[in-house]
């Protein structure tokens, strides 16, 4: 089971989405909460697997929420969602260490399925998403000597992997190791990339032509 803690301001959709995540299968729904004041204390209290964190919130941003969450939980995955496809938002959401960025929707399936990824290790980042914070990195930093990042075939295997979405099981399946190894692999992949989330790395990875 996947404990669930959700972060939402508006109410009904905070409530409709609430009572679809706890009939889902597969998803252990711990609550859900109008702001994200408190946030870090109902993480510790709740100890759960995957935050959805809105990003536009009241008295606290979704990202500022985020920030702290990743500077004293940095295991806990974030999977961050909002309804304006907006390039400082998702710039700003993948800088703050975000797991993955979602569009809100009017299909619920569709967070259930971002939830298992983000879990599994994905980068949960549509292609399209993935497009635009390319071209945001690309605008907004200056060129500078390439880096040269050694990674190993294996590891670039993996990567390509993550770029594609792929969760750390399907990851495994498609190269034929196991669970535990891809995991070790994207840690010393992450080490490469000086990175901390599999977004980052893909965003990386990417920027860099590195697949």
């Amino acid at each position: 089971m996947i404990r669930v803690l959700l972060f939402e301001d508006n109410k009904n959709f905070r409530e409709s989405l609430a009572l679809y995540l706890a009939s889902a299968d597969g998803i252990w729904f711990s609550g859900a909460f109008g702001n994200a004041i408190d946030a870090l204390s109902l993480i510790k209290k709740y100890k759960p697997d995957v935050v959805l964190m809105d990003i536009q919130m009241p008295k606290i941003t979704g990202i500022e929420a985020l920030l702290e969450i990743k500077k004293h939980l940095p295991t806990v995955k974030v999977l961050m969602q909002t309804v304006f496809d907006d390039d400082d938002k998702i710039f700003a959401a993948i800088c703050a260490g975000a797991d993955g960025y979602i569009l809100k929707n009017p299909h619920p399936e569709t967070y259930v399925q971002a939830i298992e990824e983000v879990h599994e290790g994905g980068s949960c980042l549509t292609p399209s998403i993935a497009n635009r914070v390319l071209k945001m990195f690309q605008s907004q930093f200056v060129r500078q000597q390439p880096e040269y990042i050694d990674l190993t075939q294996r590891e670039k295997e993996v990567l390509q992997c993550m770029v594609k979405g792929m969760s750390y099981k399907m990851i495994a399946d498609a190269c034929s190791i196991s669970y535990y190894t891809v995991c070790d692999h994207v840690k010393h992949i992450y080490e490469k990339l000086h990175v901390n989330s599999a977004s980052e790395a893909v965003v990386k990875a990417l920027e860099m032509k590195l697949v």
